[in-house]
């Protein structure tokens, strides 16, 4: 047996959407039909800015309305909440069905338009439909993380600019102004390889960063975005290394953070 239908506020059953992700980064929603003749809308609305993003609702055949965000409709980065709104009436939450998301998988972008744009449909903690979009100029994607006592080494490729001989990584205190800590890159096409020496970093969160052009280009961030996974940071845990330095001794944990950047947690840890 199916699940039982959830139940809005106003005690009717939550319109719910089933939603269709293609490889160019473009998303398809099927959403309940609200068996009314009035024009509907899929509304999409920025969390954090209160921006909409408004996609008309038209008859699937199915007995279901579509509506169709295309890969060259630009979606801020943050998380958009789905809300399904017939003319008249309120915006009504979305509640999400199947998500076929397979095309996701693996998904390699051409970068020729020199940015990356992702969107993930995903299920909110209270049971509703959200969209997580991300959009880089360039982007630098994260990918095999080799994880030792000592060091760990970061292998990805870069979509939407070209990785030159003068290209170095970064390691970055997230509360330190100072200078960043530079580490050598070594670069094969578009794919490239760096190490973070663990006893170079103080306590604190330190983020990862590529400069494919050297120090007079644009500083890229390292994140893992190209997969079917909105919140990395549960699903991909990494071993805490503890080593003594010249400091003393700490812990150091590499970890997703809820953007999906990589980065480097370290803290001070007890001697033993």
């Amino acid at each position: 047996m199916g699940a039982e239908p959830s139940m809005g506020e106003d005690g009717l059953s939550a319109p719910r959407a089933d939603c269709i992700a293609d490889s160019a980064g473009g998303l398809t929603f099927d959403v309940t039909d609200h068996g009314g003749p009035d024009p509907a809308h899929l509304v999409l609305t920025h969390r954090d800015t209160g921006e909409d993003v408004r996609l008309p609702l038209t008859p699937a055949g199915d007995g279901s309305l579509r509506a169709a965000l295309p890969s060259s409709v630009l979606l801020p980065e943050g998380r958009w909440d789905a809300f399904a709104q017939v003319a008249g009436e309120e915006p009504r939450r979305l509640t999400p069905g199947l998500n076929d998301l397979r095309s996701l998988l693996d998904r390699v972008p051409s970068g020729s338009r020199g940015f990356v744009a992702v969107r993930i449909p995903y299920a909110t903690k209270h049971g509703n439909l959200s969209v997580r979009s991300w959009l880089r100029a360039p982007h630098a994607e994260a990918g095999e993380l080799l994880v030792s006592d000592r060091e760990m080494t970061v292998s990805g490729r870069v979509y939407g600019t070209a990785i030159t001989p003068k290209a170095h990584a970064e390691i970055r205190s997230r509360s330190d102004a100072g200078p960043a800590l530079r580490t050598e890159l070594t670069a094969h096409g578009d794919e490239f390889t760096f190490r973070v020496a663990y006893e170079e970093l103080d306590a604190g969160r330190w983020d990862l960063w590529v400069r494919p052009e050297g120090e007079d280009g644009l500083a890229v961030r390292v994140a893992r975005l190209l997969d079917d996974i909105a919140d990395k940071k549960p699903i991909f845990t990494y071993p805490t290394a503890r080593l003594d330095t010249g400091r003393g001794r700490i812990a150091v944990e590499p970890y997703y953070t809820s953007d999906n950047d990589l980065a480097v947690l370290v803290t001070p840890a007890a001697a033993g």
